[in-house]
């Protein structure tokens, strides 16, 4: 009779333990490309709100770990005479990951604008209390949802003849046309909404180029009321960077 072979598995195999490699290094690519949108750049606020920062950060961290951890323990395993049962690694699920992992890192593609405004309907801006007065300042500093529901609104037409500014990116319109516009996100990319009001006058700019604009209400319905159109009729429009609460329908700042 032949001698018993010794039943043995895969794990000592150098294909497997190349593989096993290979997957713990697809998480640490993984937390790497995390850690560079979240911790040390602010690349991730293209795609989410500032309030996602910290968890994106501990999920690099997370994904950190465990990669290193597990080429520890493979590395441990090897050095261990008596190891023969199977090792599983990493799922295989993480080869998905390779792609978004390395966009991260190389090329972070960039944040939600004119494209994404371009091909959604604005958002449907509600107030459900009474409005409060009016500041005297002039020129009036104003969010695009605070001015969208003054002009359908607001009975009391507080903003009929006084100059807002307000501050939003360059959505092209037909005939050489264009909105003002914020995009919003509750959580991520993912539930964007748009906010825009149309500008008359003013030059042509370039697409996501943002700007802040000075200027009237523009006349067409009857303020306060549905039909009233959310216009404005520009004074003066400035380039501007990009603020840092770019995906919130936020005051412009200075």
């Amino acid at each position: 009779m032949g001698a018993a072979v010794k039943p043995t598995s895969d794990a000592g195999l150098p294909g497997a333990a190349v593989k096993r490699s290979l997957q713990a290094g697809l998480l640490v690519l993984c937390g790497l490309g995390l850690l560079h949108v979240s911790l040390f750049t602010d690349l991730c606020l293209r795609y989410v709100k500032e309030g996602m920062r910290l968890p994106l950060i501990a999920s690099g961290v997370v994904l950190l770990v465990l990669g290193i951890a597990s080429v520890v323990l493979d590395r441990a395993e090897e050095a261990d005479e008596h190891h023969h049962h199977g090792h599983s690694g990493v799922p295989r699920v993480t080869w998905l990951l390779l792609l978004p992992a390395l966009s991260l890192l190389v090329y972070a593609p960039p944040a939600l604008g004119a494209y994404t405004a371009a091909r959604q309907p604005a958002k449907a801006v509600v107030h459900d209390s009474d409005f409060d007065p009016l500041p005297r300042t002039s020129p009036l500093p104003m969010t695009l949802s605070d001015f969208t529901s003054r002009v359908r609104q607001d009975r009391g037409q507080a903003i009929k003849g006084r100059t807002i500014r307000m501050t939003g990116f360059v959505t092209p319109g037909d005939g050489g046309s264009w909105e003002l516009t914020r995009i919003i996100l509750n959580c991520c990319a993912a539930d964007a909404q748009s906010v825009k009001v149309r500008i008359h006058g003013g030059p042509a700019l370039p697409a996501n180029t943002w700007v802040t604009v000075t200027g009237t209400w523009h006349p067409g319905g009857t303020l306060g009321t549905g039909s009233a159109q959310v216009g404005l009729d520009a004074r003066t429009v400035t380039k501007v960077p990009r603020p840092a609460n770019g995906y919130q329908d936020a005051l412009p700042l200075g």
